[in-house]
């Protein structure tokens, strides 16, 4: 009798352990699941704002007009008149909105990777050349307008101010979600206050290719918009700021577009949009909300690894020939070939892999 309890007492702390093993399992499986839909969440909410936080908020604000509660909206415009100009003076960012943990979650959706390659001096500005552009410029946001991969801890001292188009701080409600990122107008006013009248230690990303770079993104493709890019190295020297080539590995595999021909009827409408209103419209596609065998616009949880190179020392020229504008972009451009062909074998690319400069 003592027997069969015994071997009773021992199946049934098998059994205990085997269900508390399942249920850790399934504890784990669960706050993975929960981990991952807040990843989602994270991107989906960008992707919104991206694309039509701006439209939405002053399409509100107009209806608000319209009701009993105009006084809110007639007060925020008013304020708006008054802080017109902020964001072409630097504007007002927030550490607390930069590390906020929904950007943790972004940045883990792919994930991201910020890599320092040199030291950054304080007692310099600099400008970074950021590429290439991809559909959303996703990695350049991550990186420079959150504190997700520790861009403060990376680079000490310096400040960090992502450049954008000029349009999106005309939107109501947009302009300041941007600027507490610490984004600005990419604009001749903005980068001349930044690197002009707010010390030192700070560092403009523009995306150098733009729209036009982006009309040419698609997965497997590594080429740059920068030949004829020329004005942001005459703004290096006439302010005196070392110039920083950046490549993000993996930005351009992140969405799939169609690509219009040159000469074809959707290349020119696309060309005619860049020209006049300053972006350039993409037929593009990523994963679904639910699945990612389903098309959509969340983004494809593919790596992005955005790589920072080495300074280029540039001397102060009040008015730049276009002999020393030349010559510095060369020199930029051949930095930026070589930061490529150092790294691209580490993140996925064969070394026979050749940066296409257009």
């Amino acid at each position: 009798m003592k027997t069969i309890i015994a071997a009773y007492s021992g199946v049934l702390r098998g059994t205990g352990s085997s269900i508390l093993s399942a249920l850790q399992d399934l504890f784990w499986l669960s706050k993975s699941k929960v981990e991952k839909q807040l990843q989602i969440i994270s991107v989906l909410q960008w992707v919104l704002t991206f694309l039509v936080m701006g439209i939405a908020c002053t399409l509100i604000l107009m209806y608000i007009l319209c009701t009993d509660c105009w006084a809110i909206a007639a007060l925020y415009l008013a304020w708006l008149v008054f802080d017109w100009n902020t964001p072409k003076k630097g504007g007002r960012r927030s550490e607390w909105v930069r590390n906020w943990a929904i950007w943790r979650y972004f940045r883990d959706y792919f994930p991201i990777r910020l890599v320092k390659t040199h030291n950054l001096l304080t007692t310099r500005n600099y400008i970074f050349g950021y590429h290439p552009h991809g559909i959303m410029g996703l990695g350049a946001f991550c990186n420079f307008s959150t504190e997700a991969t520790g861009v403060s801890q990376k680079f000490p001292g310096i400040r960090p101010y992502l450049a954008t188009l000029a349009g999106n701080f005309r939107m109501p409600i947009l302009r300041d979600y941007l600027m507490s990122g610490g984004i600005c107008p990419v604009n001749r006013d903005s980068i001349d206050y930044i690197l002009s009248k707010n010390g030192s230690g700070n560092a403009i990303i523009i995306v150098v290719g733009g729209a036009a770079e982006s009309l040419n993104c698609t997965p497997g493709k590594n080429s740059v918009t920068l030949r004829n890019r020329k004005g942001f190295v005459k703004l290096a020297l006439r302010h005196g700021a070392d110039l920083v080539p950046v490549y993000s590995f993996g930005e351009n595999e992140v969405y799939k577009q169609v690509i219009f021909e040159e000469g074809s009827w959707g290349r020119w409408v696309q060309k005619k949009f860049q020209k006049h209103i300053g972006f350039a419209p993409c037929i593009f596609h990523g994963r679904g909300l639910f699945s990612s065998n389903t098309w959509g616009l969340l983004p494809y949880s593919k790596p992005i690894t955005t790589v920072v190179g080495e300074p280029i020392t540039i001397p102060k020229i009040d008015n730049p020939s276009q002999k020393e504008v030349d010559f510095y972009h060369s020199v930029y451009v051949d930095s930026l070939i070589k930061l490529f062909d150092k790294y691209k074998g580490r993140f996925g690319l064969p070394e026979t892999e050749v940066l296409e400069v257009n």
